[in-house]
């Protein structure tokens, strides 16, 4: 995994809890469900022993990508995220021109990344375009839909 990845200390514990229920509950609910399936005979043809070990991989591969990303997160203080201009952990209020409707949404990584609560990848379409943004800037923003045309209101931490 190349580069820094930045997170809000909610996100960083929120993947580190993950990380421990996956080496923790997870890895023995698996273990337990491989012994079963050895326990009913051959295993050659045995669906149960295989889904067990395919689950098993599954498990160890997100773990693994999961003590990368934390090797190299770096957590963002509120504090460092400028109210004048866009940044990753930003709260920002914006208006849609033409429907005059108010939207709010925290820019931040694509691993914290959650439409239902308003929290936007920074790399997603309307991500990009608002970085470095500042308030009053207008924003035409293409996404499949068409172009969508906003207006920044507000810049929070």
């Amino acid at each position: 995994m190349a580069g820094e990845i930045y997170l809000s200390k909610e996100g960083f514990e929120k993947l580190r809890a993950q990380l421990e229920r996956l080496k923790g509950k997870e890895r023995i609910r698996i273990a337990t469900a491989i012994h079963e399936a050895r326990m009913l005979g051959d295993i050659s043809e045995n669906a149960d022993y295989d889904a067990a070990k395919e689950a098993q991989a599954h498990n160890e591969a997100k773990i693994a990508e999961l003590e990368s990303k934390l090797a190299v997160a770096r957590i963002i203080d509120k504090q460092d995220i400028p109210t004048d201009q866009i940044f990753i952990g930003a709260k920002v209020t914006i208006v849609d021109l033409e429907t005059d409707e108010v939207v709010q949404y925290t820019l931040v990584s694509a691993e914290e990344a959650n439409y239902e609560e308003g929290k936007i990848s920074i790399h997603s379409p309307v991500g990009k375009a608002l970085m470095g943004k500042k308030i009053g800037d207008k924003i035409s923003i293409n996404v499949p839909a068409g172009v969508l045309q906003y207006k920044v209101k507000k810049i929070e931490r």
